[in-house]
């Protein structure tokens, strides 16, 4: 949403479409509802290739269901892969923008097919494998993270960082109150907001329900569950009391609710670090270790090299859930660490990312 804001400005006539996969589609229309509500949005048909970094090569070869699962999805990116050559006939972008998610493979793949500028953004430290493929084909190629952790061609990628809004920025004290007031929250105790993403994270959901009681009386509670999992929440927690909220999915004031924390506690997605760099914000990180590729373990080392966020091991948080309760409490009670997390994070932050990614896209168009 950040791209297409600075793509507005310099090119107000502009057709633009979002192409997503139909998991995230409801939260897609959610998020361009607040950008613009006549933005189309298409639906394209993908598949992930699973592979798991906590596991050696031969027992995900010997794990029946993983192998099959990635035997349907080659076919489903080929289907993807003709459907979008379709649409791409029919329509005839520009430039194609992808931001390296499994389903920018079909798309990508088919660009090449027909000679369509391509740019891709890879976010993690760790470039992904639809990046990799793509990168052969790439007109120009932005990353999240400084270029010595790619192995990009030197002439057509760089260094931007991660494309944020600018409702993303330090706020002030006054702007943390007003913040709060908006959302209901009691400006007298320590806000502490959880979340796993757009999608959520069952595992971390799973381990502050455990320790609820104690992570209240630390102080507020807001907890982004994921809509998948927010029924059953529901149900688990409680609805009355004003010191716990639970969300399924915010798709419009999350900076403003971020802003207003004392704490976050996340996964080590790139764009989330990046945002709670723009906004200055202590923050525990959760990585995901069984993602394709560690990638989140790898961003995390990134910030936890620099002492810019705390580490939790999910596994450890799994096995007794009051390591959570432990960490937080403690930063609480260390204002000089707080404040040390905070400065080190902002480092991070490159305000400029969305127009220099929007000039690059501008330039691949011609």
């Amino acid at each position: 949403m950040a791209v297409f804001r600075e793509l507005r400005l310099r090119k107000p006539r502009a057709e633009i479409r979002f192409w997503c996969d139909i998991k995230f589609s409801s939260q897609a229309r959610a998020l361009l509802d607040n950008f613009d509500n006549g933005l189309r949005l298409d639906k394209v048909v993908s598949g992930k290739f699973r592979r798991y970094h906590h596991l050696t090569v031969l027992r995900q070869l010997m794990w029946p269901r993983l192998v099959l699962l990635n035997i349907r999805d080659s076919f489903l990116v080929g289907i993807g892969f003709f459907q979008s050559l379709v649409k791409l006939i029919v329509w005839r972008p520009d430039v194609i923008f992808a931001k390296g998610g499994y389903v920018c493979l079909p798309v990508g793949l088919a660009a090449r097919v027909l000679h369509i500028p391509l740019v891709i953004h890879d976010s993690d430290a760790y470039p992904g494998l639809t990046s990799r493929v793509l990168s052969k084909y790439a007109t120009a190629i932005a990353t999240g993270a400084p270029l010595d952790y790619y192995s990009y061609p030197k002439e057509i990628a760089r260094y931007i960082g991660v494309p944020i809004s600018s409702e993303f920025h330090h706020f002030s004290l006054t702007e943390r109150v007003v913040a709060r007031g908006s959302w209901g929250i009691d400006t007298g105790r320590p806000l502490i907001i959880i979340t796993g993403g757009g999608l959520g994270a069952q595992r971390i959901n799973d381990a502050v329900v455990k320790v609820l009681p104690g992570l209240m009386n630390l102080g507020t509670i807001v907890l982004v569950a994921g809509a998948s999992q927010y029924d059953e929440l529901r149900a688990l927690t409680p609805q009355s009391d004003t010191n716990f909220k639970l969300y399924p999915f915010i798709s419009d004031g999350m900076a403003t609710l971020l802003g207003s924390a004392d704490i976050v506690i996340t996964r080590a997605g790139a764009t989330t670090m990046l945002e709670l760099a723009a906004l200055r914000k202590p923050t525990i990180l959760i990585p995901n270790a069984k993602l394709s590729g560690g990638h989140q373990l790898k961003n995390a080392e990134m910030y936890a090299k620099a002492e810019a966020a705390e580490i939790l091991d999910e596994d450890t948080v799994i096995e007794d859930a009051n390591k959570l309760v432990e960490t937080i409490e403690k930063l609480l009670n260390d204002t000089s660490k707080l404040s040390s997390l905070a400065e080190n994070i902002s480092s991070f932050a490159r305000p400029h990312a969305s127009s220099d990614m929007a000039d690059m896209i501008i330039d691949a168009a011609g």
